[in-house]
C-alpha cells in the first residue's frame, strides 16, 4: 500500500476554484505507478517501471477545493503473470474543520517494462489474497479489461475536422484540439510520457469542449475506461481532440482521442495512442447542477460514437 498527501493550491484549480479533474487523475496515476513499480522490483532480475495500460471507470464523487488536503491511497488488488491491478482512493480534508470526504476512486492496470529494454515485459511477483473468492473476482476483472482493451484497439477512427462556421450547440461548434510537444518533464525514466500527463491533457480538452457547449462552470463527473494503445515518446507531437458524443439534460459525454506523430520520423505517420470518454456536468455559482443545452444534430461524422449517437436516438424516441 502506498499513500501520499498534497495541499491544493490555486495552480491546481480551474477558474471557478474547483481542483482540476486532470490534476486528480495525474495524482491517481502517480500513486499507482509508485506502488506498482515498488512491487515489481521486489524480485531479482532487471529493474523495471510500471507502465499504465488502462484506467477503469473513474468516479469524481465530491469536488475538491483550493486549500484542502488530498490523501491518495493506492493498493495492489490483483496480479497476473505480466500485469497488476491497483485500486486508488482520493480523500479530501478540510484542515480548518477536520472534515473529510471521499473525492475519487479508480482502478488502474499496469505492466512492468524493463529499464534495459522498454519493449520487454517483466513478470509480476504474485500477491497473497485474503481468500480464494477475492482472487477469483480479480481474475474476472483482469479477463474483462483485457478483452475490452483488445476491442477498443481494433476500432481506430479518423478525427473529422469541424465544419466552417458551425452552428452553436452542434458537435462542430464545441469540438476542440490541443497540440503538445512532449518534453523531458512529461516523461518517465524510459523517455516515454507519464500516463498521468496524458490524462491531464485529455481532461483539459474535454473541459474546453464542455465549457464551450454550456458557457458555464463545468466539472468532471466521471471518466469511462481510458485505454492506452501505444506508447508516446519524448520529442513527439501529441494532438488531443475532444468532441461531444451525447448530451442529456444533466450531463455531457465527450470522446477524447490522442494521436501522435514524430517530428524527426515523419515517414512513420500518425498513430492513435489513447482513447476515452469523459462525462462533465454544468454548475452554477453555488456548485449546484444546471441543465445542459440540447445537442443539435449537424453533419454526422464517421465514428463509433459521434454527433447523433445511439443513446441520443433512444432518448429522442
Amino acid at each position: 500500500v502506498s499513500s501520499d498527501r498534497k495541499i491544493m493550491r490555486p495552480d491546481d484549480a480551474n477558474v471557478a476554484g474547483n481542483v482540476h479533474g486532470g490534476n486528480i487523475l495525474k495524482m491517481i496515476e502517480e500513486a499507482g505507478c509508485i506502488v506498482g513499480t515498488r512491487h515489481c522490483n521486489t524480485q531479482n532480475g532487471d529493474h523495471c517501471l510500471a507502465a499504465l495500460v488502462r484506467v477503469e471507470k473513474t468516479e469524481f464523487l465530491s469536488p475538491v477545493f483550493i486549500g484542502e488536503v488530498t490523501h491518495v491511497t493506492a493498493e495492489i488488488t490483483h496480479t497476473s503473470k505480466h500485469s497488476l491491478e491497483v485500486q486508488v482512493k482520493v480523500m479530501a480534508e478540510n484542515i480548518l474543520t477536520g472534515a473529510k470526504k471521499l473525492a475519487n476512486k479508480a482502478a488502474l492496470w499496469y505492466v512492468p517494462c524493463s529499464l534495459q529494454n522498454v519493449d520487454k515485459i517483466m513478470e509480476v511477483p504474485p500477491i497473497k489474497y485474503a481468500s480464494a473468492e477475492q482472487e477469483e473476482e480479480g481474475r474476472k476483472r483482469y479477463e474483462a479489461q483485457k478483452m475490452e482493451r483488445l476491442e477498443t484497439k481494433a476500432r481506430p477512427e479518423e478525427v473529422m475536422p469541424s465544419p466552417p462556421n458551425p452552428e452553436k450547440h452542434t458537435v462542430g461548434f464545441s469540438q476542440s484540439t490541443l497540440i503538445h510537444l512532449v518534453g523531458p518533464s512529461d516523461c518517465t525514466l524510459h523517455d516515454y510520457v507519464h500516463g498521468g500527463v496524458t490524462m491531464k491533457l485529455m481532461d483539459e480538452v474535454a473541459g474546453i469542449v464542455a465549457a464551450r457547449h454550456c458557457n458555464t462552470n463545468i466539472v468532471t463527473a466521471s471518466v469511462d475506461a481510458i485505454n492506452f494503445h501505444r506508447k508516446i515518446k519524448k520529442g513527439c507531437v501529441v494532438t488531443v481532440t475532444g468532441r461531444l458524443t451525447f448530451v442529456s439534460n444533466k450531463s455531457m459525454e465527450i470522446e477524447v482521442l490522442v494521436d501522435v506523430s514524430s517530428i524527426l520520423e515523419a515517414q512513420k505517420g500518425k498513430y492513435r495512442a489513447v482513447s476515452a470518454f469523459f462525462t462533465f456536468i454544468s454548475l452554477d455559482k453555488d456548485n449546484k447542477p444546471l441543465p445542459v443545452p440540447a445537442l443539435k444534430v449537424g453533419i454526422v461524422q464517421s465514428s463509433s460514437k459521434v454527433c447523433l449517437s445511439f443513446k441520443t436516438l433512444i432518448h429522442n424516441l
